[in-house]
């Protein structure tokens, strides 16, 4: 398809025609229709390293609109899928409870932290499906050895067929369970143009930052987790969540420079918040505010841990004989690891709105307390915290995932 290849010269000329990219001679419009030309092979591999090392080294790469708009090209190029028929199932499966209306929920990192700690937003999203219907988008490692899609087909007894959810089959998991995984390659095939090229490159890229604004189901989601490795970009994703529609989102960069919630100290957080007045399903950008705020362990009612903890830096089997034990409640109590995931999942469900709930009846082995005590931004993360513990100990999550397991398997490859 080489005789096809779209030259972009000046565009590449003019990232570096001022000192500042706030001094705008390239518009992210521009910037997201040269991507856009990326995933149907309509950029040379000099051409799109020359557009990738561009808007790394002018800093354009690293700007809300840009991400956003890059992001949208990206979910325009990716397989699609019925967002009727999905919408339809999920509004028949989900479980609406305090601020949650049962809809799509995502926690996922941008990667690139460099600590190799456990495969925490995976776990957690697992977790998570136990009342939350999960929407996990992921892929093989790229930056650590294992990755959450490493990690999953590791699992014991019976893996997951992870290329088995489709854009066809994705409403089918929904029917039988509460969580499915969306395995990248799959869902965004025009990835592989640039695969290559990002190996060579040897430096991050904006697609660093694309994936976890590029869910398949972006238009189905009503919450999600997001975490990020550097603390300036936390507030640049939160603005580019809101300019793409996101009305409920936290992003998070743990003090360590760890793209999720950190169980050592500190935890930079931006959360969108609705001020309308109105119906929340009609608000605009317009109406949302970035509150920032930080977590620690504490507020969770956890102790903290170093991250040396958990970080066991191990295979893809090892860490998915820990996920099966934890799942089965066959971890102690005080495990470092157990500990690091209630965090990250007592906050995606803050997020979502389910503790908001004035009761609870999450089935058997709730004692119905609700921990009503609110912490920064005005969380009930001890909540969040009683809930997820709560997944584990009733069986919940294993219930969730081994049927997770069982319909990705029934379709075959």
């Amino acid at each position: 398809m080489s005789s096809g290849h779209i030259m972009i010269n000046p565009l590449l000329q003019s990232f570096f025609e001022t000192d500042s990219p706030d001094e705008r001679k390239v518009t992210s419009d521009e910037i997201a229709r040269a991507i856009s030309y990326i995933f149907t092979n309509q950029l040379s591999a000099g051409q799109t390293a020359s557009l990738l090392t561009c808007m790394h080294y002018s800093g354009w790469d690293r700007k809300a609109d840009v991400i956003a708009k890059c992001a949208a090209a990206m979910r325009a190029a990716a397989s699609q899928i019925d967002g009727e028929v999905l919408g339809e199932v999920v509004k028949r499966r989900g479980r609406s409870e305090g601020d949650y209306h049962g809809g799509l929920c995502d926690i996922v990192g941008t990667g690139g932290d460099s600590h190799h700690t456990f495969n925490i937003s995976t776990t957690s999203s697992i977790l998570a499906s136990s009342l939350l219907m999960l929407s996990k988008h992921g892929n093989r490692a790229s930056t650590s050895k294992s990755g959450s899609a490493d990690l999953l087909n590791a699992t014991l007894p019976t893996a997951p067929n992870l290329s088995a959810v489709t854009p066809d089959t994705i409403a089918k998991v929904y029917e039988k369970s509460n969580y499915a995984f969306l395995f990248a390659p799959v869902f965004h095939p025009g990835m592989k143009y640039v695969a290559q090229v990002r190996k060579d490159l040897g430096h991050r890229t904006i697609f660093n930052l694309l994936g976890p604004l590029a869910n398949p189901v972006e238009g189905n989601i009503e919450a999600r987790l997001l975490g990020v490795a550097r603390r300036d970009i936390g507030p640049v994703f939160a603005e580019a969540l809101k300019m793409s529609g996101a009305k409920k989102a936290l992003v998070v960069c743990g003090e360590e420079d760890l793209d999720e919630i950190s169980c050592a100290g500190r935890t930079y957080c931006w959360r969108l918040v609705d001020r309308s007045t109105h119906d929340s399903s009609n608000s605009s950008p317009d109406d949302l505010d970035i509150e920032s705020f930080t977590l620690q362990p504490s507020d969770f009612g956890l102790p903290a841990h170093a991250l040396v903890d958990v970080s066991p830096g191990k295979e893809p089997d090892e860490n998915a004989a820990i996920l099966m034990n934890l799942l089965q409640n066959k971890l102690p109590k005080d495990d470092p690891i157990l500990h690091f995931v209630l965090m990250n999942t007592a906050a995606l469900f803050v997020t979502s709105g389910i503790c908001e709930a004035d009761s609870s009846n999450m089935g058997h082995g709730d004692d119905g307390n609700i921990v009503t005590e609110r912490g920064p931004g005005g969380g009930r993360w001890k909540e969040g915290v009683r809930r997820a513990r709560w997944a584990i100990e009733s069986g919940e999550a294993w219930r969730q995932w081994r049927q997770f397991v069982e319909v990705s398997n029934s379709f075959g490859s």
